[in-house]
């Protein structure tokens, strides 16, 4: 089963460590704990959406854009659905 809050968490540590940022420097930007911040990145916690929007903020990241790369993760984990055609019907 996929997570959400796990490629939520691996998306955001991602971006952050591409801006070559720490974890204390993110946290502080958006106003939450070094530890929630960790916890969210690996995928522990939920985020609510107001503190996804302020990682965002911190980030320099749009919300649609992290949603976005979150969707595609989920989507490329994601069991192909099969549907049999049934000529004879």
């Amino acid at each position: 089963m996929t997570l959400l809050r796990s490629h939520l968490g691996s998306t955001l540590r991602t971006a952050r460590m591409n801006q070559g940022r720490t974890l204390r420097d993110v946290a502080k930007s958006a106003r939450v704990s070094l530890g929630y911040l960790s916890e969210v990145e690996r995928g522990q916690k939920e985020a609510s959406s107001e503190l996804l929007n302020s990682i965002c903020n911190a980030l320099d990241l749009s919300l649609s854009m992290v949603l976005s790369d979150v969707l595609l993760q989920v989507k490329s984990q994601e069991t192909p659905v099969l549907t049999v055609v049934d000529d004879a019907a």
